[in-house]
C-alpha cells in the first residue's frame, strides 16, 4: 500500500503524493479572477498512476476549477462564478460575485496510506460575512489501484438573517440547470466515447447514459472512461451515502455535481448548518 506525503507550497497550496506520483494538488488560497467566484479547489486530481482527471479553468467555462465545493446562489449571490441566471433577464454577466477564503488549518497531516486536510474557511460577498465553514478532506488509498478522496463540510450560516440556497433552476427557472454544492469537472478525454460502448455513466437502480443519470435520484453514480496517451480505462464512482440526490452531470464537457438542492431553494436560518459528506473514488487500470 502506498504512503502518501506532504508538500506545502508558500501558503497557498499544499500537494499530496503517492510514492513519486502527485496525486493531487489543493490550493487553498487561489488566485482566480473575483468573477469566477474565488475558492479552494483540487487540480490537479490524479490516478495513482499519474493520470490528471480533472480540468482547471476551461475554455468553455474559466469559472469551473477542477474539484472544488460551492454554492451557486446565495440570496442573489453568485458563489459559483461566471454569469448569474435570473428569471427575468437570463444570464448576464453581473457584480454578484462572493468568495471563499481560507482562515486556518485545523489539521494538516499524512500518515501511512491515509491524509488528512482540515480548515475553516469564510464565505464572504464585499459587504457581508454568509457563512464560517469547517471542512475536512480526507484521502486514502485502497489498493494498487484505487484511492477514495472523502469530502466531508458544516457550512453554518453567520449572517444573521435567512439565507436562500438556489440554483440556476431553482432560482433562474432554467430547468434541469441545478447545479450546485460539490463539482467535478473532467479531463475533456474522460467520457469520449469514439464508439467504444465501455466508456458510459451509470448510477444507482440501473440507470445508464446521460439522459437517465442527469437529475436521477441515487446514491451513487460512475462515469467509466479512457486516458488519452496512457490508454488506461478509469472509473470514477461519486457517492452520496447517506441519502439519495438528484445528480447533476454533463458529458460533452465532463462535469459532476453533488446538488445540496435542486427545483426548490433552500432555506437557511440564522445559526443553522448545512452538511455535506461525498465520496469520490478513482480507480484506474
Amino acid at each position: 500500500m502506498s504512503t502518501l506525503r506532504l508538500q506545502h507550497e508558500d501558503g497557498r497550496a499544499v500537494s499530496v503524493y503517492s510514492a513519486e506520483h502527485l496525486l493531487c494538488r489543493y490550493v487553498y488560497v487561489p488566485g482566480t479572477a473575483h468573477n469566477e467566484s474565488a475558492r479552494p479547489y483540487f487540480h490537479p486530481v490524479n490516478s495513482l498512476a499519474g493520470d490528471t482527471l480533472t480540468n482547471f479553468r476551461p475554455n468553455d467555462h474559466p469559472w469551473h476549477h477542477g474539484l472544488s465545493f460551492t454554492l451557486t446562489n446565495v440570496s442573489g449571490w453568485n458563489f459559483w462564478g461566471g454569469p448569474t441566471c435570473r428569471r427575468e433577464d437570463g444570464y448576464k454577466w453581473r457584480e454578484d460575485h462572493g468568495e471563499q477564503q481560507h482562515v486556518a488549518w485545523t489539521r494538516c497531516e499524512a500518515a501511512g496510506a491515509a491524509a488528512t486536510l482540515a480548515h475553516t474557511l469564510e464565505w464572504r460577498t464585499p459587504t457581508e460575512l454568509f457563512f464560517r465553514e469547517e471542512r475536512t478532506v480526507t484521502l486514502t488509498v485502497n489498493s494498487a489501484a484505487a484511492w477514495t478522496l472523502r469530502w466531508r463540510a458544516r457550512v453554518v450560516n453567520v449572517s444573521g438573517r435567512e439565507l436562500s440556497l438556489g440554483n440556476p433552476c431553482s432560482f433562474g427557472g432554467l430547468a434541469g440547470s441545478h447545479y450546485t454544492g460539490l463539482q467535478f469537472r473532467g479531463a475533456r478525454a474522460l467520457l469520449d466515447d469514439h464508439g467504444d460502448a465501455a466508456i458510459r455513466l451509470t448510477a444507482e437502480g440501473g440507470e445508464e447514459g446521460e439522459k437517465a443519470v442527469h437529475g436521477a435520484a441515487g446514491r451513487w453514480m460512475e462515469w467509466h472512461g479512457q486516458l488519452d496517451g496512457s490508454l488506461r480505462r478509469v472509473t470514477l464512482r461519486f457517492e452520496n451515502p447517506a441519502s439519495p440526490l438528484r445528480w447533476f452531470v454533463r458529458r460533452g464537457y465532463p462535469l459532476a455535481a453533488f446538488p445540496v438542492q435542486v427545483d426548490q431553494n433552500l432555506a437557511l436560518a440564522p445559526g443553522a448548518a448545512l452538511d455535506v459528506d461525498h465520496l469520490l473514488t478513482i480507480t484506474a487500470r
